[in-house]
């Protein structure tokens, strides 16, 4: 993956209601939610779900399959693999390649 498309990919992710949708659909699993259902289940007004799936759409993140006149949305897994991969592909590479967990200083210690 290149950086382009990782930053597109990130940025249609970086809107709270495509997240809460994108979110929604991973948590469906392989079978995916018809479009009908993810509205109520979120709460959206058709028109806005129908933008924010069309923008998850353009960067591959989420599928449409229409089953009859049903459509069904499902997140695009091997996409969000890749993107989770670019993401931490390098991870401490300038670091000799060796990860700590990250803590936090604890500030009431004395």
């Amino acid at each position: 993956m290149d950086i382009e498309t990782a930053s597109a990919r990130l940025e249609a992710l970086g809107n709270p209601t495509r997240l809460r949708i994108y979110r929604a659909l991973v948590r469906a699993g392989a079978n995916g939610l018809p479009v009908g259902q993810l509205q109520l289940k979120l709460d959206i007004a058709a028109s806005t779900l129908s933008h924010h799936i069309r923008r998850l759409m353009d960067v591959e993140l989420v599928a449409q399959e229409r089953q009859g006149t049903t459509l069904i949305c499902r997140a695009n897994y091997s996409v969000m693999d890749g993107l989770i991969g670019y993401l931490a592909d390098e991870c401490c590479a300038d670091a000799g390649g060796s990860c700590a967990p990250a803590t936090l200083a604890d500030d009431t210690a004395a």
